[in-house]
């Protein structure tokens, strides 16, 4: 593990907004757009069905090196990653400090223009709700696995599925790796959450994504574990299930995914970054205890499987300065916003799952179909800049089991009346985040994301 110096880390990360890149991407996408009926079609389906725009859901884009030097792409951040590009004949460049696809430059002469790929959870899944030609080659779960859409000339349209992998060219898996991988993201869909005590459970945990890791490479076991949890959090969530549903119809399922937010108690949370790390995640920015809610958070990113983490956990302004992240943090009575809400539904990574999935979207789209669609309210925003849009759907109600109001009774964390209010009304559980990102903002809202973890507070929604 790396350690972190408390004050180094919090000025360490300090995203910046990336116009340049942003301008020269969307130009690449409008002429796409215009060349390529398929792709505007199913643009416009995106923003009508899914609340989604079809910019963030684009993986990469082929350009001939006739069309564009790379001088250009330089001046919009973009860095040469040659080693993306396996044996094939790509150039492939990634702009680091901001979210965009990959562009890759080809030097074969029978390139007339630009090709582009989205990217789907599921190519054979795009297939079947779009009636795309589907051959099933190479095997499911193999690095990258690609579906021709449209070819008119003047370009190919490709949907993309991957699976812990970031380049342009893989070794595909055989069959038998295939089985590997189908049974691991079975055991991880249906690893035990409830049972035992909690320190076993993380054991357990534990030595399944050893055995993973082992068998399938960290990258791929990082992939699968996080579909399984993207699962379990919606199955306890109706905005969750409403809005895949709407993405499945097209095909796309998760694949927008911009972080998963987890909740942990300080008895755990070092634990829990530890298993982070295991799966190949390093660590990003960290963020201020909040005056009133009494938090902190770790943000942690794993480059390979395009996943990021957002950890949240009771932390006072004092212990933001040390390597919180890896020094266990001592237990106390208080409970601030987090450490309640962990203590009536159970650890994110256990049994209550993820406290949230943030995803992007047509911020004003969604909140729209949301609320007239579907009947689901969303929360007045937390994020509203330029750059960032960012609001929560209105909370999930989940019960809370006996046993724990009467152990937070006992160690006076809760008074009798909102024992009573949590047993007869439930605590608010999990949320879908509506989030839009402009000019590739990587970063997050610090004084934003204070405001609505003291709002969320299970204390004040009873």
């Amino acid at each position: 593990m790396d350690r972190q110096n408390g004050a180094q880390a919090l000025m360490e990360f300090t995203w910046e907004r990336q116009p340049e890149a942003e301008k020269l991407v969307r130009e690449l996408v409008s002429d796409f757009l215009q060349r390529c009926p398929e792709a505007k079609l199913l643009s416009e389906r995106m923003t009508s069905e899914t609340g989604t725009r079809f910019v963030d859901w684009v993986d990469y884009i082929v350009l001939p090196e006739r069309m564009h030097s790379s001088e250009r792409l330089s001046a919009a951040g973009y860095v040469d990653r040659h080693d993306l590009a396996g044996t094939s004949a790509y150039r492939c460049w990634m702009q680091p400090n901001g979210v965009f696809p990959l562009i890759a430059i080809t030097s074969d002469p029978k390139a007339v223009d630009s090709d582009l790929a989205i990217k789907v959870e599921s190519i054979a899944d795009f297939s079947a709700s779009n009636q795309v030609f589907f051959a099933a080659s190479p095997y499911p779960f193999s690095p990258i696995r690609r579906l021709g859409i449209s070819s008119s000339g003047k370009g190919f349209f490709f949907a993309v599925e991957r699976h812990g992998f970031r380049g342009t060219d893989a070794k595909y898996v055989d069959g038998k790796a295939t089985a590997h991988a189908l049974w691991t993201l079975e055991k991880f869909r249906c690893r035990s959450r409830e049972k035992r005590d909690e320190a076993e459970v993380f054991a357990d945990v534990e030595s399944q994504i050893d055995a993973a890791i082992e068998l399938l490479g960290r990258d791929l076991t990082c992939d699968l574990f996080f579909a399984a949890e993207r699962d379990y959090w919606q199955r306890r969530n109706r905005a969750a299930q409403f809005q895949k549903a709407r993405q499945d119809r097209l095909g796309l399922g998760w694949a927008n995914h911009d972080h998963h937010t987890y909740r942990c108690s300080r008895k755990y949370f070092s634990r829990l970054i530890g298993l982070w790390e295991k799966l190949g995640f390093q660590l990003r920015e960290r963020f201020y205890a909040g005056a009133e809610a009494g938090w902190g958070a770790q943000v942690c990113e794993q480059p390979n499987a395009g996943i990021i983490t957002f950890n949240d956990v009771d932390l006072s302004p004092e212990e933001l300065l040390n390597d919180f992240s890896h020094d266990p943090l001592p237990e106390r009575k208080e409970l601030g916003t987090v450490g309640l809400w962990c203590a009536l539904h159970g650890e994110s990574f256990l049994q209550a799952g993820m406290h949230h999935l943030e995803c992007q979207f047509d911020f004003e789209a969604l909140k729209k179909q949301m609320e007239g669609e579907g009947g689901i309210k969303v929360m007045k925003p937390f994020t509203d800049f330029p750059h960032l849009r960012q609001a929560f759907t209105e909370g999930e109600r989940w019960p809370v089991k006996e046993d724990r109001l009467q152990r937070l009774l006992a160690n006076g964390q809760i008074t009798a009346e909102q024992a009573t209010q949590f047993r007869t009304q439930g605590a608010i559980g999990s949320h879908l985040e509506n989030l839009e990102r402009n000019e590739g903002f990587k970063g997050f809202n610090q004084k934003g994301v204070s405001e609505i973890i003291a709002k969320t507070d299970p204390r004040k929604n009873v």
